[in-house]
């Protein structure tokens, strides 16, 4: 009787995607393949959460992604607060207001152009997009909802509120992420199939380019609205990863980066008068309550991250924007009832053009490539960051995947780690210069139990096997043939066993779990 001892063969399959580096944002968050639009799709549902969340709204280098945490204070900052607490008319009203304000639509890159006529205001200072002054054409869909709907409009339809010229603002914002363009509109009104406004305003979600000097938008500081809007997507994730978009009741007649426009009721002379441009944030002192909702907190997360921008005057208010959602609920019940007062924030130094994340000299990461790594033993990174002057401060973190996991050194690029278990994990590189945007890099290792290496005595008419490495439990299999269907004789939380021979040719091979 004889048989024959096959070669075992140990597979892994990674089972993650590769990370896509440039797909990380400037929060650090992995943002996977851009889903396609294909339909008009209305802010307030749950495929333009999925299809935003995966959109990068301008580079990381933007001012609008600009963490402002460690930036210095304005030497008037407190008269600055001051001026601001006191311009508000009621005592009452000096504190924070969220106001469900602008909205917008998400269009495919395809969405045909529908001339829009822009009268009265700025048609002068507006995009036109092809179209025969003052005519734009933009890619306007049916559904475009206006400033405030649904949640501020009553009993309206879309189609009526389209249509109903109420004197208000009615800012309008197409987002078209095929073609990385936003189209902003103000004082929007439809007449039949006819559409019309007082400005427009085309961005480029792809790099930083400003509004002409001096030009508007549907904003009196000339800034695009999207990407200052409070969304539900973001607070669902527990951080607000941008600047917001603050309005105040007097501005000074100046603007400063990334503002091109102004429209104060107060001398440039007087700098104690916040200017379009001009940041705030919340002080890091602020207690958040561990009971506000988590939109609250991602909201004031972000303010003490990024941010506030003035954007825009108002006659009674220091508020800011948020999305008219009508799944908001209570949700920022305990800003609204208790309040932030305006003197919790402070007046930071701005950075310019060629300043801050936006100066020379950006640190780079690298994570190392996608690879394999063997349960309890240590395994040594790849990760590199480029010299820069100040130096980096590096940082491994676990991004996805089981947590029973060590770092030998978190804070080395090239440091070891050792996977207890198996699993996928996703880890993340960062290096941050503390003045440059951080740079992030992420590696996927897809960790498993070294490879099973058996070994085959014969004794009499049985079999000995005897193996090592692999995880419990484990399968031993056979086959008369080769190659041939396998079919399991025994599970054994052990890593040896003793298996009759009958026929005069068998193979046998033993799989772990």
């Amino acid at each position: 009787m004889t048989f024959r001892l096959p070669t075992i063969f140990f597979f892994l399959v990674l089972l993650a995607q590769p990370c896509l580096a440039e797909r990380i944002n400037h929060e650090g968050r992995i943002l996977g393949a851009l889903p396609v639009v294909t339909n008009t799709t209305l802010f307030n549902t749950p495929n333009a959460d999925a299809i935003v969340s995966a959109l990068q709204i301008f580079p990381v280098t933007n001012p609008w992604n600009e963490d402002i945490a460690r930036r210095p204070l304005l030497t008037n900052s407190d008269a600055l607060i001051t001026q601001i607490n006191s311009d508000v008319p009621s005592a009452s009203n000096r504190k924070l207001k969220l106001f469900q304000e602008m909205n917008y639509v998400l269009v495919p890159a395809n969405q045909p152009l529908v001339t829009i006529s822009f009268l009265g205001g700025y048609p002068d200072e507006s995009d036109l997009n092809g179209g025969v002054f003052p005519n734009g054409l933009y890619p306007i869909a049916t559904n475009l909802p206006m400033e405030t709907w649904p949640t501020g409009t009553g009993s309206q339809t879309l189609t009526q509120w389209q249509q109903t010229d109420d004197g208000g603002d009615r800012h309008s914002i197409t987002v078209q992420p095929g073609s990385g363009l936003i189209f902003e509109t103000w004082r929007t009104l439809r007449n039949g199939v006819n559409w019309y406004a007082t400005n427009g305003a085309i961005f480029n979600l792809t790099n930083n380019n400003l509004r002409p000097d001096t030009w508007t938008s549907g904003d009196a500081a000339g800034f695009p609205m999207f990407p200052a809007l409070v969304r539900y997507d973001e607070c669902q994730r527990g951080m607000v990863e941008h600047a917001c978009r603050l309005i105040v009741v007097k501005s000074r007649n100046q603007h400063i980066y990334p503002a091109t426009h102004h429209a104060g009721s107060v001398s440039a002379s007087q700098t104690n008068y916040p200017a379009m441009g001009q940041r705030l944030r919340l002080k890091a002192s602020y207690v958040i309550q561990t009971n506000w909702t988590k939109e609250e907190k991602a909201l004031l997360l972000g303010l003490k991250k990024y941010g506030a921008l003035v954007s825009d005057n108002s006659s009674s208010f220091f508020s800011i924007s948020i999305t008219p959602d009508d799944r908001w609920g209570t949700a920022f019940d305990h800003i609204g009832s208790v309040g932030i007062g305006i003197t919790n924030f402070e007046v930071v130094q701005t950075t310019g053009p060629t300043e801050g994340p936006r100066s020379a000299g950006a640190a780079t990461a690298y994570a190392g490539p996608d690879t394999i790594a063997t349960v309890g033993v240590p395994f040594q990174l790849q990760g590199f960051a480029s010299l820069t002057i100040p130096p980096t401060t590096n940082q491994w973190k676990l991004y996805s995947g089981p947590t029973n996991f060590t770092f030998a050194n978190a804070a080395l690029t090239n440091t070891t780690v050792t996977f207890n278990t198996n699993g996928v994990f996703t880890l993340m590189l960062s290096a941050d210069d503390g003045v440059h945007a951080v740079a992030y890099d992420a590696v996927v290792i897809a960790a498993a139990p070294p490879p099973i290496s058996l070994a085959i005595a014969r004794a009499g008419t049985n079999a000995n096997l005897n193996w090592t490495g692999g995880a419990a439990p484990f399968v031993i299999e056979r086959t008369d043939t080769f190659p041939a269907a396998w079919s399991g004789i025994v599970t054994t939380a052990l890593q040896s066993a003793t298996i009759p021979i009958t026929n005069a040719s068998r193979f046998f091979r033993v799989r772990g779990s």
